[in-house]
């Protein structure tokens, strides 16, 4: 038989979605066709349109042997496993001549307990288990919540947390959810054969696709013992987002709240001596916390390193002695037992890794003022990481919309632990770039404006110049703004003052849940819509109703941001430039991201305007201005309104 072509089959899964084929898609398939038969790298950037899900799902079910697909956003995953892969597989099996499986694969965590939920959750006061149920009233929040998800245990097929709707408080899913460590094992526990996380693992093992997300990549590759099934082919989409993740999975943390939990839950399995040891050293580190100031700590003061090592110490005498007693009249002491040890292993983890010290870690307090001081620790860079234990074994290929930054991909390659372009060396692995473009006509439907007049923004105070600038760009666009700000203060403020000011409605991140305010945004063209992190990557608002995208100012790390500023500071120890590759590096890529809500569909027009005028007059302005998409570039205000006027009036009489 022959084998079917990568265009008829393209062709193909295309027309089954109902989409056209477009030559960026065609390139970026052929691309991944290549990486997996020469077993090499790619690093694919593919503007929003590509369609680049099915651009790399097509060779990569073709190819026949396991595939892993990452993503960042449970957005995307949902979108694969219930949109396209259902219909790229119906559309390819007559020509493959069989049908490849796939599965979603996340961490323990997503995935309703069991055991949890008919033998109780650790209560910390008392000895053993608590039925939750019974001890939530049934009128409160948690209380429903609970007896909700007690209904929907008899119902759901997956016990995957993101099926449940409308979802539930993070402390509603911890009653009913357990942690890697925590879980007894299938063996072990009364419910093993029914379990969620059990049963989505097995469907992994047998499908040919298996979709997961970057944080579960990230633990597979950090803690050695394999969560995903061995694979040939590794795809990370959103690849922008792999390195904040893994830096994420990699970051330890320590609060007194998270220690007295842990020293409750195993006082009662050990003797009261080791017990008392485990309560003091506890005692002394929350009164180090009480002092602490937020900032990064180069050196470990000697109070705090006292406290961490007793603290460190006492955790290893618990779990040594929790091995090794039983007590019967504990209530599901095996549970009971793994929770405590969970507790006390993350501690002593924790503890150790900052008391041993590394050059290659970071160590900071944070403060908050509902929740006091926490102490953090993160690896200075996830390159060695990623170099060592992604590339190894299999064809890896990374792909987004955003991977060029300032023109190039050797930035992005830089912080996965590659090397420049075309360079190859024995533990180096070499990689090729490609760009397939995007098929909007970037510099006909958008213009980039910069608000070259207003004063530069300083780190505080109120920018009335530029309060009034963006309330008469809203008023010229008739609404239809979406305003990306640096920070939640900047987004509140501007709702704030121009709620007073201009007749449009403005909608706030955090007034309402993300997903109701992008519905309320999209659904009415006056509307405008204001915000932070998430909106910069996570809007979808094609049409008439997002004509206009605002930044407040270039969104650069704070200046006192601990593991930012000690990576720009290690770039330049080593003679290179920090602020370039760090500072500037972060702020091109969510440029482009907050950039690439404009254009959505090859009807949308509009305009990014940036009121930060050092895109236009510093040095690394035209870095950034590089990575954004090739919108027609103005810093003429007059021009900006005459322009979103007539985009409005176009709108308008449309009827949208």
């Amino acid at each position: 038989m022959t084998k079917p072509s990568l265009p008829d089959l393209l062709h193909a899964a295309v027309s089954a979605v109902g989409g056209t084929e477009r030559p960026g898609q065609v390139a970026m398939a052929e691309a991944v066709a290549e990486a997996i038969d020469d077993n090499s790298h790619r690093l694919i950037q593919a503007g929003t349109g590509t369609g680049k899900s099915l651009g790399y799902l097509v060779p990569a079910l073709a190819h026949g042997e396991r595939v892993v697909v990452a993503t960042a956003t449970l957005a995307l995953q949902r979108q694969l496993v219930e949109r396209d892969l259902p219909r790229t597989v119906d559309a390819l099996h007559p020509q493959l001549r069989r049908r490849p499986q796939f599965a979603m694969l996340k961490g323990r965590s997503n995935y309703l307990c069991l055991h949890r939920l008919h033998e109780g959750a650790p209560q910390d006061e008392e000895e053993g288990l608590f039925d939750q149920f019974e001890a939530a009233t049934p009128t409160s929040k948690l209380g429903k919540d609970l007896l909700r998800l007690r209904d929907w245990a008899d119902e759901t097929e997956t016990g995957d947390r993101d099926d449940l709707t409308p979802g539930v408080s993070d402390k509603a899913w911890s009653q009913i959810s357990v942690s890697s460590r925590e879980c007894l094992g299938a063996t072990k526990c009364a419910y093993g054969a029914e379990c969620f996380a059990e049963a989505a693992r097995e469907r992994a093992k047998l499908a040919d696709v298996v979709v997961t997300n970057h944080a579960l990549l990230a633990i597979d590759a950090i803690e050695g013992a394999p969560v995903l099934p061995q694979h040939e082919v590794l795809i990370v989409d959103e690849a922008h987002e792999l390195v904040s993740r893994v830096t994420g999975v990699a970051t330890g943390e320590l609060t007194p709240g998270q220690v007295n939990r842990a020293v409750k839950r195993s006082a009662k399995l050990v003797d009261e001596k080791t017990a008392d040891a485990l309560q003091t050293a506890s005692e002394s580190f929350e009164r180090v916390m009480e002092l602490a100031l937020p900032g990064r700590l180069e050196q470990i003061p000697e109070d705090l390193g006292y406290a961490l090592m007793s603290l460190r110490d006492a955790a290893r005498h618990v779990i040594s002695a929790i091995g090794a007693t039983r007590d019967k009249s504990v209530h599901d002491e095996d549970a009971v037992r793994k929770q405590a040890l969970a507790a006390v292993e993350s501690i002593h983890s924790v503890a150790e890794r900052i008391t041993n010290g590394s050059e290659y870690d970071v160590v900071w307090y944070e403060r908050h003022d509902r929740f006091g001081a926490t102490l953090r620790v993160a690896p200075l860079s996830v390159s060695g990481l990623l170099r060592e234990k992604l590339f190894e074994d299999r064809s890896v290929v990374l792909t987004s919309a955003t991977l060029k930054i300032g023109g190039d991909f050797n930035g992005v390659a830089a912080s996965l632990g590659l090397s420049a372009e075309g360079v190859e060396g024995d533990d180096v692995p070499a990689w090729k770039g490609l760009d397939v473009g995007s098929p909007f006509d970037y510099p006909k439907q958008g213009i980039l404006y910069v608000a070259k007049h207003l004063a530069t923004p300083g780190r505080e105070g109120t920018r009335g110049d530029m309060m009034d600038e963006l309330a008469e760009l809203i008023e010229a666009a008739g609404g239809r703004t979406l305003g990306l700000f640096s920070s939640m203060r900047g987004a509140k403020a501007a709702a704030e003052e121009l709620r007073g000011r201009i007749d449009n409605p403005i909608l706030l991140q955090g007034e309402e849940t993300l997903g109701e305010l992008i519905k309320a945004f999209a659904a009415d063209p006056k509307t405008c819509l204001f915000g932070t992190l998430s909106l910069w990557q996570g809007v979808d608002v094609p049409g008439p109703s997002c004509q206009l995208v605002v930044m407040d100012r270039i969104p650069f790390p704070r200046p006192d941001d601990p593991l930012m500023s000690a990576r720009q500071k290690s770039v330049e120890e080593h003679g290179g430039n920090g602020f370039m590759a760090v500072a500037a590096t972060h702020a091109a890529l969510l440029m482009a991201q907050g950039a690439g809500r404009l254009v959505r569909a090859t009807g949308d027009r509009g305009v990014v305007a940036v009121l930060d005028p050092r895109l236009a007059t510093a040095r690394y302005g035209s870095f950034l201005r590089a990575t954004l998409p090739d919108f027609w570039y103005t810093t003429d205000r007059n021009q900006v309104r005459r322009s979103l006027a007539a985009i409005d009036a176009t709108a308008q009489a449309d009827g949208k």
